[in-house]
């Protein structure tokens, strides 16, 4: 065999050792990969309580009920299944009933879900209220069209 021939030989070698490496990295995160769970995915998966994970969907309309102090319900809904959500502390402004939400924590035994966490998400449209405070006094941006 040739210099050239070894090389050849080494490379692919090391090729296929990194296929393989990466190959399994993938395999073990296949589950980590999600960036949240739907309600149904969660039923079809039975993730076992105490599993961190993130759950996201729509706010139930009138699901929303303030508790003692700063602790809040609500339930997490994709239109085919529901999760009860508990959360203590403050929501973000963007939370609404309807609108859509991410919230991370677990499961307890009861199939309650207890964030640490909750995220309103937005759509494209989104303009933070300084921005669009400075942009209106500037005259270069109207209602409902993005600069």
């Amino acid at each position: 065999m040739t210099r050239k021939q070894k090389r050849l030989m080494m490379l692919c070698a090391g090729l296929a050792v990194l296929a393989v490496a990466a190959g399994l990295v993938l395999y073990a995160m296949r589950d980590n990969i999600v960036f949240f769970y739907t309600p149904s995915d969660i039923t079809e998966k039975a993730i076992p309580p105490g599993t961190r994970i993130r759950l996201g969907g729509l706010v139930e309309q009138g699901s929303f009920k303030k508790g003692e102090g700063a602790v809040v319900t609500f339930t997490v809904t994709d239109t085919l299944k529901t999760i009860p959500v508990t959360y203590t502390g403050q929501l973000p402004d963007l939370f609404r009933e309807g609108q859509g939400v991410v919230t991370e924590g677990a499961l307890d035994a009861t199939g309650l879900f207890v964030a640490d966490t909750v995220l309103a998400k937005h759509d494209e449209n989104y303009m933070p209220k300084e921005l669009a405070d400075s942009l209106k006094e500037k005259g270069v941006w109207n209602e409902g069209k993005k600069p």
